[in-house]
């Protein structure tokens, strides 16, 4: 449980750090994609033998960035993540069945398994949600430039293109570190509704941040708890209480 609570808190900061400028950017679609490339990226890293870890991170940065340089135009974004998100399942289906793991592997893949996090694991999140953050802090102004306000920093930032690769970098990283609690399938969670729910309530770009790693933590601590009483999957009770606090500020803000 301890274990559980170190790495649930840094991804939650992480996640919420980063989904911030993920729902700026109106990207959320994107990590919906990276988490099924994360898949295919963790059955991988199972069939070579490596961390799972490792595979999603090969997969999931390759893949943003890939995406990100051939162009997120209106013309073909729609057909070219529909795509990648095929081939993505399909390679994860295959390395799985080519790996010759159990059920329990794949089951840990895609939905999590915080309780049984390794000490090996434990410092690979630490590491990659150490960078994540230094990273994102350093280059906060002309991050915040880019997700607020994209028409804008196309003119106005000097190096645009590489503060794109870098911010979706950033995301694949995130997405890998995420899949650690909530599995592939629902990393989008964590990083999606705690920042779409804390734009409503914050008005300056840090009470959003804030906000954000605030629901992320209070979900993940509860959905701990909750887990540890009931025996019933972490992602459940994550996915429940962030769409909770997700609802709560639609009607907040509609009132």
């Amino acid at each position: 449980m301890q274990n559980a609570f170190l790495v649930g808190t840094l991804i939650a900061i992480v996640s919420g750090f980063i989904g911030v400028f993920v729902v700026a950017r109106h990207m959320s679609f994107l990590s919906h994609t990276l988490s099924e490339i994360g898949f295919a990226g963790a059955s991988f890293g199972l069939f070579m033998g490596w961390s799972p870890l490792v595979g999603m991170l090969i997969f999931t940065i390759l893949s943003a960035t890939t995406i990100g340089e051939l162009g997120m135009e209106e013309g073909r974004s729609e057909s070219l993540i529909s795509a990648v998100s095929a081939v993505a399942i399909g390679l994860g289906i295959a390395f799985l069945a080519l790996s010759q793991k159990n059920a329990s592997a794949a089951t840990s893949i895609l939905f999590g398994s915080i309780f049984s996090i390794s000490h090996e694991n434990i410092i690979q999140v630490v590491i990659l949600a150490v960078i994540v953050l230094v990273v994102g802090l350093v280059c906060y102004r002309p991050l915040r430039h880019f997700a607020f306000d994209y028409n804008t920093a196309i003119f106005s930032l000097k190096h645009i293109v590489w503060i794109e690769v870098l911010f979706l970098i950033l995301m694949a990283m995130t997405v890998a570190i995420s899949s650690q609690i909530v599995g592939s399938l629902l990393i989008f969670i964590l990083i999606t509704l705690p920042a779409s729910a804390a734009m409503r309530w914050g008005r300056t770009v840090w009470q959003m941040i804030g906000l954000a790693i605030l629901f992320g933590i209070v979900g993940v601590w509860s959905a701990l708890i909750l887990s540890y009483w009931t025996n019933v999957p972490v992602s459940f009770y994550i996915a429940i209480i962030e769409a909770g606090i997700y609802f709560v500020s639609l009607i907040n803000k509609d009132e």
